[in-house]
């Protein structure tokens, strides 16, 4: 399933250049994280093609500011925490109330790299924002998403999935010492699992679902990364200012990484595909050795593990 198309797009195909030609009037589009960064850019170029995008957000001023002046843009008027179950279960209340169907959810909100800390209910907190949230939001969104008839579900994951497979052991760090990058590899890894779950459960209901890495994109992701830190990725420009100071295949702009984004959402290249992990805007190939600098870990697109993590989360989080 992890073969390139190939699609004949790039890492330097934008946004904005995915949707040129697409008419997505009538479409009912979900961004979590849509107020920032990947998730803006995402939220603000499926608008402009004519979708009606709903933005749930954890700091609803801070979101309202952001999405000023976009036409075709919804905000979710109340908190939504990924970290806080409660409020995920309102906002899926709220959205089934005003909205008979959901063609395309994006799971694009998370956080990267943070010292050890926990949700209300004790679960690791990387794990928690990055997987949980999104997993408990897709099965409150279930019914919305099957009425689409032809729905796609499109979950951010990265390259930092390389650092950990999913630990069913102690996911949470109860029992062995915390490392951020570690904890937050495997919730990126988890994240990988919930779109190969997801599409295999549900695509006799015309469910679709894939993984993204967008890319190495200097956002708001990365505040609790020292100037050290960000210095080794050489995301530190001459000036002082954190970005790049040239791109890659896989240093890139906003508009650039969420030219993956959008393409999963919505692109026909990837129409009869799902389960499967994408960059660059085309499907990603398999890692299967140490030479590789792009791919996915077979350990993030496995099957059976999948569908194991799907069954047992409620019992391995709180």
């Amino acid at each position: 399933m992890q073969q390139p198309i190939p699609s004949g797009y790039s890492a330097r195909t934008t946004a904005n250049h995915i949707v040129k030609d697409a008419d997505l009037t009538g479409k009912i589009i979900i961004v979590t994280g849509g107020s920032a960064g990947l998730g803006l850019e995402s939220a603000r170029t499926l608008a402009a093609a004519g979708a009606k995008v709903v933005v749930p957000a954890r700091n609803v001023n801070k979101a309202s500011q952001a999405l000023t002046g976009l036409s075709n843009v919804e905000l979710y008027p109340e908190e939504m925490d990924l970290s806080k179950r409660e409020t995920v279960e309102a906002f899926g209340r709220w959205f089934q109330s005003r909205y008979d169907k959901l063609d395309i959810l994006i799971n694009s909100a998370g956080i990267m790299a943070i010292p050890l800390s926990r949700d209300e209910r004790g679960n690791e907190m990387q794990i928690s924002a990055n997987y949980l949230g999104h997993y408990h939001l897709i099965h409150h969104l279930l019914p919305q998403l099957k009425k689409a008839n032809g729905a796609r579900v499109v979950t951010l994951s990265s390259r930092a999935h390389w650092y950990s497979a999913f630990n069913f052991e102690d996911p949470n760090f109860n029992h062995s010492s915390y490392d951020k990058w570690i904890a937050y590899g495997q919730a990126k890894t988890a994240a990988a699992l919930l779109s190969v779950a997801v599409d295999e459960l549900f695509k006799e209901d015309n469910i679709r679902a894939f993984t993204v890495h967008p890319g190495s994109i200097v956002t708001g992701l990365s505040d609790a990364l020292s100037e050290e830190e960000l210095t080794a990725f050489g995301a530190i420009k001459a000036n002082g200012e954190r970005g790049y100071e040239q791109y890659d295949n896989e240093r890139k702009t906003i508009s650039e990484g969420a030219a993956t984004i959008v393409w999963c959402a919505v692109s026909p290249q990837l129409d009869g595909h799902g389960g499967v992990y994408c960059e660059n805007c085309d499907i990603a190939p398999l890692h299967t050795d140490d030479g590789m600098t792009v791919g996915v870990k077979a350990w993030a697109i496995d099957k059976a593990i999948a569908l194991r993590l799907w069954e047992e989360t409620p019992r391995l989080f709180n």
